[in-house]
């Protein structure tokens, strides 16, 4: 779950193309490998890095909206596939991709950041009480 909100919020934070970029389908998404979403991830982004400010405000408003129609079921099944997936990978591929995540995170500006965050906040506050109650459960202890 962490990784689709992640995904998500890297889209939406990134800058946007000459055309809006097409929203992924969360589901095929998750059929992609790892190398595979990351290459498509950052082609998004490089045609977000391009595109005027209300092309990245309508692709933004695009991939929430494809988030928000996700029935529970739905999210439950994507969430168990990305984990298939990730529990899948060696640790070698694990500590890669982690690694890839935290530059994504570091090179951003603390707008950006902030930005994230909300944005994190805000598809929480979306969720069912039972399924904000299940990803709670699972942070890690501070």
């Amino acid at each position: 779950m962490r990784a689709w909100f992640f995904f998500m919020a890297v889209l939406v934070v990134t800058g946007a193309a000459r055309a809006a970029p097409e929203v992924p389908d969360p589901q095929d998404w998750t059929q992609l490998t790892p190398q595979q979403q990351t290459e498509r991830r950052e082609a998004i982004q490089r045609e977000l890095a391009t595109a005027t400010p209300a092309e990245r405000k309508a692709f933004q408003a695009k991939m929430r909206e494809r988030l928000v129609e996700l029935s529970p079921a739905q999210r439950q099944a994507l969430v168990g596939q990305t984990r298939a997936r990730w529990q899948s990978l060696s640790p070698e591929e694990k500590q890669q991709l982690a690694q890839q995540r935290r530059e994504r995170i570091l090179a951003m500006t603390p707008k950006e950041r902030k930005q994230l965050l909300e944005q994190r906040r805000e598809m929480l506050a979306r969720l069912p009480p039972e399924e904000r109650a299940a990803l709670r459960e699972k942070l890690p202890t501070r």
